[in-house]
């Protein structure tokens, strides 16, 4: 016996396919199919049109606008390729299609050639060339971590750099590490890092976790490599796991293995720093020792080389005396020998002049005998000089050490727990060991609780656990 059709649900056209359109999609949400391209096609939309076929089967496809302008070739018809897309119905037609995702050339060495003639290129214009890298700064202020903020990347550094040196201050850059707008952000994400100026970064740390080629590819991108190579700011990469190797590795100004392999790069550890700034202050101190005792042997050098002027005065007035008396006499001596005529008077004549000639002698003698002690004044003034350019430099460096140093301690001491006591927290503890959970406690146990100001025992009635605190 036939069902009357009031006995029967009758669908329409549209509700058919709608049903059908649904039970694909939600059988088939992601797959990969490899075929040839044929019946290729580009209308104005800017959407493509193809048909994947094999021997026995084909395939009608659409990949639309936003999807295809972030591909790296364009297809032509008898290329092998392999598209990921998710299965449907275009319900005008009634008729079965693939909506593409993403399209590469089949094989496994489509990826890897794009790579490869991208990194030659980048080679040639010079952006791994090792001389145009910029260098870390001795001690990290501020970091930006370029990276997914949900990502196991990010909590490894984070992890490394807490043990390590804790006074960094770390700003993280929410990014997406792939997929179709990973590219655009990590670009964007670089050229903020660069001109934020209301606490300026010094070094941005460019990371993700581990994946394939195609989910590493943002990393591969010549955008990515241009911002890399155009910061302002030294850039430290950590893409992927110790195997993986992209191109933002090859521009970066330092190349880390894995994201805690950079973490550890870019940190000091803190007691090897605190040796070395105790290190520094008893070289400071044992050289401005050394310099002001070579100042005092130099100053007592040229005390003994220099005689006392007015010393060098009396012996240059004796020479004096001995020689005018020597020229007295052997005046005396020829004039005696001779009668009184012009001969005599022209001998008498000569001797004047010379004894004129020695007393000027003498005044010459006299003025140069004032140089010595000048000479010592300026001596005396170069070794002030000295001395005080010295301290003031000493000074100058002990007091920037003093600062960075104190600038370190207070942020150790802002991250200390005992300073969580000032905004009305407490520390509980049993047996001195400090409760972290509820479940730790059990009625009846004796606690001590510390408070910012004081400590008191209290005897636990009940605990409760909340998982959502």
């Amino acid at each position: 016996m036939q069902a009357s059709p009031s006995n029967r649900e009758i669908l329409s056209v549209s509700d058919l396919t709608k049903a059908a359109r649904r039970l694909l999609e939600g059988e088939f949400p992601t797959v990969f199919v490899e075929g040839e391209i044929s019946n290729f096609s580009t209308p104005a939309s800017g959407h493509w049109y193809l048909t994947l076929k094999d021997d026995k089967s084909q395939l009608r496809c659409a990949m639309f606008k936003n999807r295809n302008r972030l591909m790296r070739f364009v297809p032509r018809n008898g290329l092998q390729v392999i598209v990921r897309g998710r299965i449907s119905l275009y319900e005008a037609r009634g008729e079965f299609q693939m909506i593409a995702e993403f399209m590469e050339e089949a094989g496994d060495g489509a990826l890897r050639r794009a790579f490869e003639k991208l990194k030659s290129q980048l080679q040639a214009e010079g952006l791994f060339d090792t001389k145009k890298k910029k260098n870390l700064p001795g001690l990290i202020q501020h970091l930006a971590i370029v990276t997914s903020p949900t990502g196991a990347a990010v909590r490894d550094v984070l992890h490394v750099l807490k043990r390590r040196f804790p006074a960094i201050r770390v700003s993280i850059i929410p990014v997406q590490v792939q997929g179709e707008e990973s590219t655009q952000q990590i670009v964007e994400a670089i050229a903020f890092a660069n001109r934020y100026e209301v606490q300026p970064f010094d070094t941005i740390l460019l990371t993700r976790g581990g994946g394939s080629l195609e989910d590493l590819w943002s990393f591969n991108t010549e955008p990515v490599a241009r911002a890399i190579f155009d910061s302002d700011l030294p850039v430290v990469a950590a893409v992927g796991h110790e195997t993986d190797i992209s191109i933002a590795d090859f521009v970066a100004d330092i190349m880390a293995p894995t994201p805690s392999a950079a973490a550890e790069l870019i940190s000091p550890d803190l007691q090897s720093w605190f040796a070395n700034l105790s290190q520094i202050e008893r070289t400071l101190t044992r050289l401005n020792q050394q310099v002001q005792l070579q100042l005092r042997e130099r100053l007592k050098h040229l005390q003994r080389r220099m005689r006392h002027p007015g010393r060098r005065l009396q012996d240059m007035h004796q020479r004096l005396d001995d020689l005018e008396a020597r020229l007295r006499n052997s005046y005396r001596h020829y004039l005696g020998g001779l009668e009184f005529d012009s001969p005599r008077l022209r001998l008498q004549v000569a001797c004047k002049q010379t004894l004129n000639d020695h007393q000027a002698h003498l005044r010459l003698l006299e003025n140069k005998l004032v140089s010595p002690g000048i000479k010592i004044h300026q001596q005396e003034l170069v070794v002030q000089q000295l001395e005080q350019r010295f301290l003031h430099q000493s000074e100058r460096i002990i007091a920037n050490s003093t600062h960075r140093l104190t600038q370190t301690a207070d942020r150790l001491d802002a991250i200390s727990p005992l300073r969580t006591l000032d905004r009305g927290y407490a520390i509980v503890t049993k047996d001195d060991e400090v409760v972290k959970a509820a479940s730790a406690l059990s009625a009846g146990d004796k606690v001590r609780t510390r408070l910012k100001q004081g400590e008191f025992t209290a005897e636990v009635t009940e605990t409760k656990e909340d998982n959502d605190i």
